[in-house]
């Protein structure tokens, strides 16, 4: 005799359903767009995902030959997606600028190559002008 399945199973697999029909790859990274210089834009979002179910049988006594267990339950699932930040890819970088406000600290360190690159470059160009006699 097959047994059939406990409808807590039921409950559960429509609310997966539910969430894969939700959450996809494109929902944490989604679609690029390319700009017209080049540079593609890839939008990054955090996704937190929360999942419950249950239930209850009660037994429910109908004479000897038979009993009954009604069953009662329910489920649920909740989704947040959060936007990162933007994945900007182009010619020379990557880099990954975050959306949040508080982030001054990380873009002063993420600039600080190129803001030394062009403060070398302003030594050595300064040098070069010292070195030269006048016309």
């Amino acid at each position: 005799m097959a047994m059939e399945p406990h409808p807590i199973e039921g409950l559960m697999r429509t609310a997966m359903e539910s969430i894969k029909e939700m959450i996809d790859a494109n929902v944490m990274v989604g679609d690029p767009v390319e700009t017209p210089d080049g540079t593609v834009v890839i939008p990054v979002s955090r996704v937190a995902l929360g999942f419950a179910a249950g239930g209850a049988e009660f037994e429910v006594d109908k004479g000897e030959e038979e009993t009954v267990f009604p069953f009662g339950g329910g489920s649920g699932a909740g989704v947040s997606v959060q936007p990162v930040g933007f994945l900007i890819i182009g010619k020379d970088q990557v880099r990954l600028i975050p959306v949040d406000a508080n982030v001054i600290a990380d873009r002063l360190i993420d600039l600080a190559p190129q803001v030394l690159d062009k403060i070398d470059a302003l030594i050595k160009r300064s040098d070069q002008k010292k070195e030269q006699p006048p016309p």
